[in-house]
């Protein structure tokens, strides 16, 4: 199977139990939009869109079993930046229905998670310029300067002996990966 091309995620699908209650809890938390919405005997399926290029980046669709439990690991959502992530953090730390709440820097990333209205785990996560092997967590708080945030990340990524540049890590995964003259933020 090494021979086959290679490929890229682009998009994720999940299935819901209360479909108007969880679409409204995407398009508004993320301000997705909806590209097309699909009802049929089945199921309600509804495409959603944050990307003019893609039609599609998540999927909500009817059909998952009333009291079944999830099994999504996770959804994971990049940020721009760590103040971007810190945005999301106050957004859900004011709503008062959500109740479980966790930061963390895993050396590699700024990350926010929270659960959704069925119990999946989302991330809100910003990359780091530093790599260490995962997993690896340490809880940060978003009320301290990025300044400190940062100062905080760096002495902990910097104390693990396998500590890199996230920037050599890239390259290096590129060579393995077959990909030859990889530029990092290119």
């Amino acid at each position: 199977m090494a021979s086959l091309p290679r490929v890229s995620l682009k998009h994720a699908g999940i299935f819901v139990t209360d479909f108007p209650l969880m679409l409204d809890f995407y398009v508004k938390l993320f301000g997705f939009q909806i590209s097309d919405q699909v009802q049929s005997v089945e199921r309600q399926t509804a495409f959603l869109t944050n990307d003019p290029a893609a039609h599609h980046t998540f999927v909500i669709s009817s059909g998952r079993a009333p009291g079944s439990a999830s099994t999504i690991q996770q959804l994971s959502f990049y940020a721009d930046t760590l103040d971007d992530v810190r945005g999301y953090w106050k957004a859900v730390s004011s709503d008062p229905k959500m109740t479980r709440i966790y930061t963390t820097t895993h050396g590699n990333a700024w990350s926010l998670y929270f659960w959704d209205p069925e119990d999946n785990r989302i991330e809100i996560y910003t990359d780091t310029p530093w790599h260490i092997p995962q997993p690896a967590g340490l809880d940060i708080d978003f009320t301290k300067s990025d300044d400190e945030i940062i100062r905080q990340t760096e002495a902990y990524v910097r104390a693990d002996p396998k500590f890199e540049p996230f920037d050599d890590w890239r390259v290096k995964t590129a060579e393995n990966l077959g990909i030859k003259g990889y530029k990092p933020g290119k």
